[in-house]
């Protein structure tokens, strides 16, 4: 605990110092990051494929060039970022000058998870570092390999007195927490969630969770079978299912079913091959963990294709469930591996009363060649992020926030939303030391002409009308 304590002293002398505020100091820690990613591209996805088993192709897509991306976007507008936002003023304060200063919050906890081991750590990073923050960084002790390795490179090429990496479990985790933050970056499950919420709420630490939970995947009866299987077989199965925004169960009609279905076999086979085990390009599921859970879902409902496992190697084929029902453990919760389940309904009614009787989840899918059709599930469900006639594309696009509504998270990041994350927005108003007689009127003694003039410099009126004193 004494150690934490004294990374976290640390760390907030440096901040207090003033050391992270200047951008050019900001630039040289976004640059170092560059530097680790291109020097250690090949030790990086060897980390990865030793705890995931994750193959090259979705490690440099999903991981690295990902992060390369958001470092770039971010040393091209960081000047832009930094600059006072300036506001409109009332009559009262014309003279005035009134802006948003964006300031650091101090000393930031970045916590990771295992399944994006890299980018989950590094991404919400380049958001705290153009923020001008000091981190602590926590990996996640499941990835093992990539845990070590971070904790090895981040120090060599980041600032020792600004960041810092801690490694360990949940107890050590939890004595982390004991110490005072400025603010909380969490990827992870909802209950994981909440004891971080509870250790922020003691010290009133703001904080954004990413969380996870079940998302639905609505396939309507007149979309392409085939386009629609590649598109959601790959969103699903990249990873091994291993990830937050997966589809994590589709709705559709029988009939759209049964067209599916051998669209979904022959999408499999092209990806896979006829022994999914034998592919370099599916993953493995994370620890002996996850696969006995894993292993325990394929109970529910009847598999329909896929459905073998090895545990000796954690691998579980790449699975579609058919005759599914609500109550079945594998919809009890998030699915976080390669098991598809198809629930059937009647219409789109059906649907979007079966998406709302459930939590509002990180992602939602809808598939139609109608746009009618995807602009009413988009009007009548709630959820983190949305994509039609595709899946998990829309985090590729830095302009677009990410984030979670309800138990699939809070607050935001991506692109400036990440710097905007890591800043308090300070409200700045410098005023003008001449014209005391305007600011008379709000000095006692009060009267009803001061009032009237007062609420007439100070209130926003609305457009079209005209205010008679």
């Amino acid at each position: 605990m004494s150690n934490f304590q004294d990374i976290v002293g640390r760390l907030r002398a440096s901040f207090d110092s003033g050391k992270t505020r200047p951008m050019e100091y900001r630039l040289s820690q976004l640059n170092a990051l560059v530097k680790l990613l291109k020097e250690n591209a090949a030790a990086i996805n060897e980390a990865l494929a030793q705890d995931l088993r994750k193959p090259a192709f979705e490690a440099e897509v999903s991981e690295t060039s990902l992060i390369n991306t958001e470092i770039n976007l971010t040393i091209n507008n960081l000047k832009t970022w930094m600059k006072d936002e300036y506001v409109e003023k009332n009559w009262a304060t014309t003279l005035d000058t009134a802006y948003i200063r964006k300031d650091p919050f101090g000393v930031a906890l970045i916590i990771a998870p295992w399944n994006y081991p890299v980018h989950l750590l590094l991404i919400p990073l380049v958001g705290a570092i153009a923020a001008g923050n000091c981190s602590i960084l926590k990996p996640s002790e499941i990835s093992k390999s990539t845990e070590k390795l971070m904790s090895d490179l981040l120090p060599r090429y980041l600032d020792q007195d600004c960041f810092a990496v801690v490694c360990g479990g949940p107890e050590e985790t939890t004595q982390l927490l004991e110490n005072k933050f400025d603010y909380i970056f969490f990827t992870g499950s909802p209950n994981v969630g909440k004891i971080i919420m509870t250790a922020a709420a003691k010290q009133l630490t703001p904080v954004t969770l990413e969380l996870g939970g079940k998302n639905p995947c609505f396939i309507d009866n007149g979309c392409d079978p085939k386009i629609t299987a590649n598109r959601v077989i790959w969103a699903h199965f990249f990873n091994a299912g291993q990830t937050c925004t997966s589809p994590d169960y589709v709705l559709c009609t029988k009939d759209m079913r049964e067209k599916l279905l051998p669209a979904m076999r022959e999408t499999l086979e092209e990806f896979y091959g006829k022994d999914p085990k034998q592919s370099p390009d599916l993953a493995r599921i994370i620890n002996d963990r996850h696969f006995k859970r894993l292993k325990a879902l394929l109970e529910s409902g009847t598999v329909a294709i896929g459905g073998d496992s090895d545990e000796k190697e954690r691998y579980i084929a790449p699975t579609i469930m058919i005759d599914v029902k609500e109550s079945d453990p594998v919809m009890q919760e998030e699915i976080f591996g390669p098991i598809l389940p198809i629930l059937t309904i009647e219409n789109l009614d059906e649907a979007i009363a079966f998406i709302n009787r459930h939590e509002r989840p990180l992602a939602l899918y809808a598939f139609s060649p109608d746009n009618k059709v995807i602009d009413t599930i988009l009007a009548r469900t709630s959820s983190g992020g949305f994509c039609g006639n595709d899946a998990m594309m829309q985090m590729t696009l830095p302009s677009l926030p990410f984030g979670g509504i309800g138990k699939s998270g809070m607050g935001m990041y991506h692109g400036k939303f990440s710097y905007d994350t890591f800043s308090h927005h300070r409200a700045v108003l410098i005023r003008s030391t001449g014209m005391e007689m305007l600011n008379s009127l709000r000095y006692p003694p009060y009267t009803e002409r001061n009032l009237g003039l007062l609420k007439s410099a100070i209130e926003v009126k609305r457009k079209g009308l005209c205010n008679i004193l």
